[in-house]
């Protein structure tokens, strides 16, 4: 007969699924301090792999602009032809055009990596500018949803405290602002993946 408020516990659920943030597991009584799970490192590391990523593609697109697609297959194909015949004597047939083939796929890639790692080390002040400001930015943003859910948890905590001890009447008040509670849920931020 009396009210149950079993949900309560998605909260936690949600909490545990951002690594570093409040994982309440002492049920109400001692809470962990509250952590917020952006670092600068983290953010630094984003932006140079986004960096490198965008370096490998501007590297393919430039490689394939500024020589036509023949002349750079021509070129890599004899640096790998020479390759093969000198680190490979007596080999013909299919293993020799399949090691051509991996030869000429590795100085392509070659040029193509050495012009994103060169793109990356020339936006290093960019990347370590923007990461202060992105990382500045999305700990705000993860301050206020943790204390946001710290806030919505303690009040589920004591609206199922409440109905603990509570006459009929008043515990479908406390439903109807538990289903408020539910309504109005605390937003993670857009930049939290969530599974």
């Amino acid at each position: 007969m009396g009210l149950s408020i079993s949900p309560v516990n998605s909260n936690y659920i949600l909490s545990s699924q951002i690594p570093g943030t409040v994982k309440n597991n002492t049920q109400f009584g001692g809470k962990e301090e509250n952590s917020n799970p952006i670092s600068r490192k983290g953010e630094t590391m984003n932006l140079i792999k986004a960096t490198f990523v965008g370096g490998l593609a501007l590297g393919a697109r430039l490689l394939w602009e500024i020589f036509d697609g023949d002349f750079v297959f021509e070129t890599a194909g004899k640096k790998a032809s020479s390759i093969v015949n000198k680190t490979r004597h007596g080999v013909s047939g299919n293993k020799k055009a399949f090691l051509w083939l991996g030869a000429t796929a590795a100085i392509i890639a070659a040029g193509i990596s050495g012009f994103a790692i060169l793109y990356t080390m020339l936006n290093a002040p960019k990347i370590a500018y923007k990461s202060k400001v992105n990382t500045f930015k999305k700990q705000k943003e993860m301050d206020v949803y943790i204390k946001s859910n710290s806030a919505e948890t303690e009040i589920y905590h004591q609206i199922a405290e409440k109905a603990k001890s509570a006459d009929p009447d008043e515990k479908d008040k406390l439903q109807e602002q538990y289903m408020q509670m539910k309504m109005a849920k605390n937003r993670v931020p857009d930049f939290v993946k969530l599974k």
